[in-house]
């Protein structure tokens, strides 16, 4: 009788989260760890374990936060290039190591492979087709960045990234010592004044309604003494209600010197408000809220922390689901450039090769470890299916044999 439920068990489906999924067999899983995102927090992933001769896959889906962007900034050896030639750049680079593999396409669903996370089942969809397809891996990187909430207001996403932009460090110093443009709430504005106040000296904060009382007040909390600070750089806040911004000029005409890594934009707007005037500005600051471009990662358990994914940085990086960890834009330590994105993908991908190095050393010094966690699963099994005592089929306690 035990050795007929013995063979059942071994075919058994498990549960997790209500979805039944096969048990993993005595196969290896596909990969060490599948990175999900291809910019360059997840290619710094790679990068990094392929030094290691880790057998890694990075699963692309073509959409970038920066894309609109004209040119990358402040990384090092790459400062002025587009953030197209960058990834392609890198790309070539990465195809020269042996255990990777890069793909283009979607993550659906991450789901436990076991109640222990050992390994993970990846479902992924081809931008070619509606078919979708599984894999498997005993870690997983999300790389799967943010997504800008941007404003209905005629203008703003039409010239997002060229000429509109939300980092000083990123865009700011091609527009230095030009007619600067503050778009976001009144609570946003000191702060943002404090950002580029070495690259501009003509600013106006449209705050654009939201100079009120109670604004105030926060703003206050949020920044003391900021009026006497606006005042101090001469910084003009304009509340009216703005209904449009409209190209005047377009910034670049293609023909710059694509070896420097720095080259003025000469962009011009006209901000339009609903009482019909207008005001000339060169270039904006915006500060608008973002979110996560993919929900994978939430609905494999991730939590969010401030609309982050909940990142450990004492421990690579890893979030509350072991075995995944995120990595650049999209996780919670809040930082959000490029050189931050290539430094935490390294810095994951290090803890992660030790962290499966030593798991890989438990196994090899101590056979019993596996055994013993097989040995749970099947228990747990063999009690479900078992029953109880008096029952027909009751085939008496486990033992492992």
């Amino acid at each position: 009788m035990r050795s007929v439920l013995g063979a059942v068990l071994a075919t058994l489906a498990f549960a997790v989260n209500g979805v039944v999924l096969p048990r993993q067999t005595n196969t290896a899983p596909d990969f060490d760890a599948v990175i999900v995102g291809g910019g360059p927090a997840g290619l710094a992933a790679l990068s990094g374990l392929a030094r290691v001769r880790r057998k890694v896959l990075l699963i692309d889906s073509g959409v970038y936060r920066n894309a609109p962007t004209r040119h990358m900034h402040d990384v090092l050896g790459f400062d002025g290039v587009t953030p197209a030639y960058f990834r392609w750049a890198a790309r070539q680079q990465l195809s020269h190591y042996g255990t990777v593999t890069m793909i283009n396409g979607t993550v659906t669903h991450i789901t436990p492979g076991d109640a222990q996370n050992t390994y993970f089942i990846i479902t992924t969809s081809s931008p070619d087709t509606t078919q979708q397809s599984n894999l498997t891996a005993r870690k997983v990187i999300l790389a799967t960045g943010l997504r800008d909430i941007l404003p209905p207001t005629p203008g703003i996403r039409e010239n997002w990234g060229t000429g509109i932009f939300w980092c000083p460090w990123c865009d700011g110093h091609e527009h230095a010592d030009q007619p600067l443009g503050l778009l976001g709430p009144l609570t946003d504005a000191p702060g943002a004044v404090r950002e580029m106040v070495t690259l501009n000296s003509d600013v106006v904060a449209f705050v654009n309604g939201t100079d009120t009382p109670a604004a105030r007040a926060e703003t206050e909390k949020k920044f003391p003494g900021w009026e006497k600070y606006l005042q101090l750089h001469n910084v003009t806040v304009d509340n009216r209600t703005i209904q449009a911004i409209t190209r005047l000029r377009e910034g670049t005409d293609g023909h710059e010197d694509p070896s420097l890594p720095t080259v003025a934009e000469h962009d011009l707007f006209s901000v339009v408000f609903r009482e019909g005037l207008s005001v000339e500005r060169a270039a904006f600051l915006a500060s608008f809220p973002s979110e996560q471009t993919s929900k994978v990662g939430q609905d494999a358990g991730v939590q969010l922390l401030g609309g982050r994914l909940s990142a450990d940085p004492t421990a690579g990086l890893v979030t509350n689901v072991a075995g995944v960890y995120a990595i650049g834009d999209a996780n919670s330590d809040n930082v959000t450039n490029v050189p931050h994105a290539l430094f935490s993908g390294k810095r994951t991908a290090v803890f992660l090769h030790v962290r499966l190095a030593r798991e890989d050393g438990e196994k090899e010094l101590s056979g019993s470890v596996a055994r013993r966690d097989t040995e749970l699963e099947a228990r747990s099994l063999w009690d479900v299916v078992n029953g109880h005592p008096g029952d027909v089929l009751y085939a008496g306690a486990f033992d492992g044999n």
